[in-house]
């Protein structure tokens, strides 16, 4: 049987994509990997070092591994180039035969985002010139957010950001890793690149979805980049300010309404929104 690794194991994503290939192989087959190994101690499966700055740790981590899922960093985007090549080149002397990357949707050019999106990229080639077996995945927005935002939402009484008419490729972390843990232990699909999001809707539809589900009688307001950016940096700092600004400015320009691949990655369709905050409801 093969031995998966998944590393940012206590990460969100990370730690979803561990749970989905545990069902597919067990715990046995499974190796977490961690900057912090103790906050990822509650997956029930053995935990090893991951830090992307540690060539050494990621080595040593690797070591019996047939199969690497590499969840993209969260660091910023001219230090995260380096730190995946890091887990990669670490996974090529540790005898890893294929990587899985999560890589995102996005702006290749001209937002505030760009930066993150061509870091992305970057490690996309990376991947591939690496002469191992590899697949790529490229993430829609999470919709989790908007959801957890819905106190904010109802303070404010609105939905309100500058992706105007744009349609949203959105996904959730669990049916990534549905598709993820597929990506990995499915060898048809090695050479791939994969859009991995359900049905694109617009803000004006997502406000409807959650008026539907929570009660509120919210309404979307769209807003200039510049003053949504704006709005964004006061809460949340520049940098972020800056980067969520880019997100909705690239929503706006279409960077994010592309064709999913969820279906043939994942052997199933995306969950539908209809069904996603159905079950909300519960």
């Amino acid at each position: 049987m093969m031995k998966i690794a998944i590393t940012s194991a206590s990460g969100q994503l990370g730690a979803a994509i561990v749970e989905a290939s545990v069902k597919l192989v067990g715990g046995d087959n499974v190796i977490g990997l961690a900057r912090t190994p103790q906050k990822a101690s509650s997956l029930g499966i053995e935990i090893r070092p991951g830090d992307y700055n540690s060539p050494a740790d990621l080595e040593n981590s690797l070591q019996g591994i047939d199969y690497l899922l590499l969840v993209s960093g969260m660091d910023a985007p001219e230090k995260r180039i380096q730190q995946h090549r890091n887990v990669i080149e670490a996974a090529k002397r540790a005898g890893v035969s294929k990587i899985v990357y999560t890589s995102i949707q996005g702006a290749e050019k001209g937002t505030a985002f760009s930066p993150v999106v061509q870091s992305n990229r970057q490690t996309e080639s990376d991947v591939r010139d690496s002469g191992l077996a590899w697949v790529i995945g490229r993430n829609g927005i999470y919709i989790e957010p908007d959801v957890e935002y819905i106190d904010q939402y109802k303070e404010r009484g609105e939905v309100a950001n500058c992706a105007g008419d744009g349609k949203c490729g959105y996904t959730t972390r669990s049916e990534l890793a549905d598709a993820y843990a597929k990506l990995l232990t499915e060898s048809k699909h090695d050479g791939q690149t994969y859009n991995l999001h359900g049905e694109a809707i617009t803000q004006q539809q997502l406000t409807t979805y959650l008026n539907e589900t929570f009660g509120t009688d919210l309404r979307y307001r769209p807003m200039s980049v510049d003053e949504y950016r704006a709005d964004r940096t006061a809460e949340l700092g520049e940098f972020l300010g800056e980067i969520i600004a880019g997100i909705y400015e690239g929503i706006r320009n279409g960077a994010v309404d592309n064709e999913s691949h969820f279906a043939q990655a994942a052997g199933r369709e995306h969950l539908d929104w209809i069904t996603y905050f159905d079950q909300l409801k519960r």
